[in-house]
């Protein structure tokens, strides 16, 4: 592909998809600045998880230095609190092992306080309906009866990790558990080129350390497993327009590895230039 097929002056519609995979995701960060540096602007984005927090800063106009201050300053305590309850006796029975109203704060700090109406490039996020398995769109061309940041809060609602989040009497839960790559949305909303960054798990971990470290990380493992096995087949099957996808070296990193927090960024801007640059 040349370099008109990534750049909004040579191509009508090229969209954006940034997909879910904890805070791995914080790579879009970088991987956007690397595009705006190239001149890239697209004429939509698609962002599933952490893909639909970061893809709602970008389309609010939110700048590349912005978004690295925002993810040095991330904090553990932003957005992790543990549901004591959990671990009590019958524990097994509350809805997650951390408290949704914490993840919830957080994003209320950070969003646009102007809602959809502050957003100056068209959006959509999605997120799983749980009681019918169906995949629910917000945003440009879908729901916008909801609030942003109910959007973005059902579409990063990590099962077992975080709550569902109700919206009219309905629980949703993250979008990446049907789509954590949506390049086929993309397609669908008239996208004439897809750039699409996957910070998804890879298709391998050692299991003898997933197993010591207990039913939280074997429920990850398994999540990483059916969402690697979606990412894989959409990416082998894709018929649709000319797609970038672009993965950075992210395997053997946690979701939630606060520690490498930097990295995710720098790696995500490095893999983004290394495929411009290849073009």
């Amino acid at each position: 592909m040349d370099r008109n097929m990534v750049e909004s002056a040579g191509a009508s519609s090229p969209w954006l998809v940034l997909g879910g995979g904890g805070l791995k995701g914080l790579a879009h960060v970088g991987a956007w600045q690397a595009l705006r540096e190239y001149g890239y602007r697209p004429a939509g984005i698609v962002g599933t998880s952490i893909g639909a927090l970061v893809g709602t800063l970008i389309a609010a106009g939110t700048t590349s230095a912005e978004m690295r201050a925002l993810a040095a300053a991330l904090r553990k305590e932003d957005i992790i609190r543990v549901n004591r309850l959990a671990v009590w006796i019958n524990g097994i029975r509350q809805e997650s092992v951390f408290r949704g109203d914490t993840l919830r704060e957080y994003l209320e700090r950070i969003l646009p306080s102007g809602g959809w109406d502050a957003l100056e490039i068209p959006l959509q996020v999605n997120a799983v309906d749980l009681g019918t398995g169906d995949t629910v769109w917000f945003g440009h061309g879908a729901r916008t009866d909801v609030s942003l940041v109910d959007a973005v809060h059902a579409s990063a609602a990590l099962p077992v990790f975080y709550p569902p989040v109700w919206i009219d009497g309905r629980a949703y839960v993250d979008g990446g558990t049907a789509y954590p790559l949506a390049i086929h949305r993309a397609a669908h909303l008239g996208a004439d080129h897809v750039t699409a960054v996957d910070v998804g798990a890879g298709p391998e971990s050692p299991a003898e350390q997933v197993v010591a470290k207990g039913m939280l990380a074997v429920h990850q493992r398994i999540f990483a497993i059916m969402t690697f096995r979606r990412r894989r087949d959409a990416l082998a099957t894709w018929n649709g327009p000319p797609l970038r996808a672009v993965r950075p070296k992210l395997d053997g990193y946690e979701a939630f590895d606060f520690e490498h927090v930097g990295y995710f960024v720098d790696e995500g801007y490095a893999a983004m230039r290394a495929a411009l640059a290849s073009s």
